[in-house]
């Protein structure tokens, strides 16, 4: 990794900037899941992770309360993880169809995993404010991914917040719609491609399936 993200990630793990999701991620680090009582919970902020020369990079919206926020990983533990890690796979991106730890050997192929927010909100509901006050790393990751081609937003949250991030760099005149599998050029010549999130929901709605899934990332690497 390189230093400016080992920085990066420092501050993360270290911010305090909401005071509300930084007291939920520790209630749910105590009071745990029955099938996790006796691990140890990260409970902290949980930065991104992956290639740090990645071409593409995948956002979500926040880590999962008994996944990221059990595990320190994004899509790590939890089963939005499994469905989007077994896509990765059978797409030649992860050498790992699932991802139970952070030591588990996952690695990405010129792909950077991130959420939008670093904390998980209660009832999946972040505040205006904590998505302000997130933006700036969610920002700098953006900025430090120097090869970066194209961005998966999963879920319509990740793609609005993704564009903020555009509209406070750049004059957007085009129009930009959550539609999944459409494809945009940003201002700077990257290319957003928003996707249903892989929630199991989601999946059990029968929203997302994993051929849809692959055919977007599919879709994705040909794009860069």
């Amino acid at each position: 990794m390189s230093i400016k993200f080992k920085k990066l990630n420092n501050t993360i793990i270290k911010c305090k900037k909401c005071p509300r999701l930084i007291e939920y991620s520790k209630k749910i680090s105590y009071t745990k899941r029955k099938q996790n009582i006796a691990e140890l919970y990260w409970g902290k902020p949980v930065p991104g992770f992956g290639d740090v020369n990645a071409k593409l990079i995948i956002i979500g919206l926040a880590p999962a309360a008994h996944g990221g926020t059990r595990t320190g990983r994004p899509f790590t533990g939890d089963r939005s993880g499994d469905f989007l890690f077994s896509c990765l796979k059978k797409t030649e991106i992860s050498n790992l169809s699932t991802s139970t730890h952070i030591n588990d050997g996952l690695k990405l192929k010129s792909t950077y995993i991130t959420n939008i927010l670093k904390c998980v909100p209660p009832g999946d509901k972040p505040l205006n404010q904590e998505l302000n006050n997130c933006s700036n790393y969610f920002d700098k990751e953006i900025k430090n991914l120097k090869n970066l081609k194209v961005i998966i937003s999963l879920g319509k949250v990740a793609f609005d917040n993704c564009l903020k991030f555009y509209k406070k760099n750049y004059v957007m005149k085009q129009k930009f719609l959550f539609k999944h599998g459409a494809k945009y050029t940003l201002p700077d010549g990257k290319i957003l491609i928003p996707c249903y999130h892989p929630s199991p929901r989601n999946v059990n709605t029968k929203v997302i399936n994993k051929p849809k899934m692959m055919k977007l990332i599919k879709f994705a690497k040909k794009a860069i």
